[in-house]
């Protein structure tokens, strides 16, 4: 269990075991782990000849196991699951029954009740449990977030946010499976991440409507999907996600009374984790002056400074959580609302109605 002293230069960093690395535990956690002050990426869990070489080549020195039951005797401070979808309850039930602290990649379960259920444990426990939401730190949320609490786009009447791509050919694996155990699916996938940021923005959904629909030759689950928010404040969001957008709508664009902001094209961390640079390099999260979003009327817009993108802070603020300094900075029970949302989304397309929360 994670130790309480305060964290100070001689203070041993927090010992990491990541379970999972696939996409999310090579592209995304373990470069964020890695070089976060406060942390050490300890032991990694994967059966894949593949990449244990890569894990073992990028981090020197680190524990290859093949199950997750070979974590437990290390006295780890911290396991976090990035792991398919389906394991993710099973794996951070047991860390938590073994008194480790745990983040999960999102999303947290299949069901809003497995959700809950985990964050009951967590609590009778008095562990940490969070959930990796990694694009609550994109540079151009950040943005709209700065712009929606400093009054200067007014009083926001719709909220629109896309994560589009061209992918007209499947490409294979859990995430395209049709049993809703794997949570596959583009609402799990993406909308994890779209619901979680309307939600953070504009608090608790009161209505959910929303369309599934399965484009692709061959596919299972849906491939081009679009949910409308009614939020208790007032505001409404409209969320698309699809791989089978031939042409890329705005990633963002919010209408408010007074003014509106749209920005193109998606926040370039994603990209940069992939190429194998990480937020120790320098320039990290910046975005050009080119892709800048336009803050503005029909009467006149200009270009607005997109703040950096610091998917860094995550783990900074895990390292703060379990110091004892701040609360996760992803609780758990958001993402249980996220799940709630997502469940009336599938909900709503099944009957072809808008469900009440």
């Amino acid at each position: 269990m994670a130790n309480s002293t305060p964290n100070t230069p001689s203070a041993a960093p927090f010992r990491v075991g990541l379970i999972g690395y696939g996409l999310a535990g090579s592209v995304f956690h373990a470069p964020l782990i890695a070089t976060t002050p406060g942390l050490h990426l300890d032991a990694v869990v994967t059966t894949d000849p593949e990449r244990r070489e890569q894990a073992a080549a990028r981090y020197p020195g680190v524990q290859l196991l093949s199950s997750a039951d070979e974590l437990w005797p290390l006295g780890l401070d911290l396991v976090v699951v990035a792991s398919p979808n389906r394991t993710h309850i099973p794996l951070a039930t047991a860390a938590l029954r073994a008194g480790v602290p745990v983040v999960v990649d999102k999303p947290l379960a299949a069901t809003a009740a497995e959700g809950a259920a985990l964050a009951d444990l967590a609590e009778s426990r008095g562990l940490l449990l969070s959930v990796f939401q990694n694009r609550r730190w994109d540079g151009d949320f950040l943005t709209v977030g700065e712009l929606v609490r400093s009054g200067k786009l007014g009083r926001v009447h719709r909220f629109e946010s896309r994560f589009e791509r061209w992918r007209p050919q499947l490409k294979g694996g859990w995430r395209e499976l049709g049993d809703p155990a794997e949570a596959g699916g583009l609402l799990y996938d993406l909308g994890s991440h779209l619901v979680d940021q309307a939600l953070t923005l504009f608090g608790p959904a009161v209505s959910v409507y929303a369309e599934l629909d399965v484009r692709r030759d061959g596919a299972a689950v849906d491939d081009d999907s679009f949910v409308a928010l009614t939020h208790a404040g007032g505001t409404r969001s409209h969320l698309w996600m699809s791989a089978a957008a031939a042409d890329l709508g705005p990633r963002f664009r919010v209408l408010g009374s007074e003014a509106a902001y749209t920005s193109r094209g998606l926040d370039g961390q994603e990209d940069a984790l992939r190429a194998g640079r990480t937020p120790a390099d320098e320039g990290w999260g910046h975005t050009p002056e080119s892709a800048y979003g336009q803050l503005g009327t029909v009467d006149g817009a200009v270009a607005h400074p997109t703040l950096p993108g610091a998917y860094q802070s995550y783990y900074a603020g895990v390292v703060d959580a379990l110091h004892g300094r701040a609360p996760a900075p992803v609780e758990a029970r958001d993402a249980v609302s996220a799940l709630t949302v997502l469940e009336a989304a599938s909900r709503s397309a099944a009957e072809g109605r808008t469900v009440q929360l």
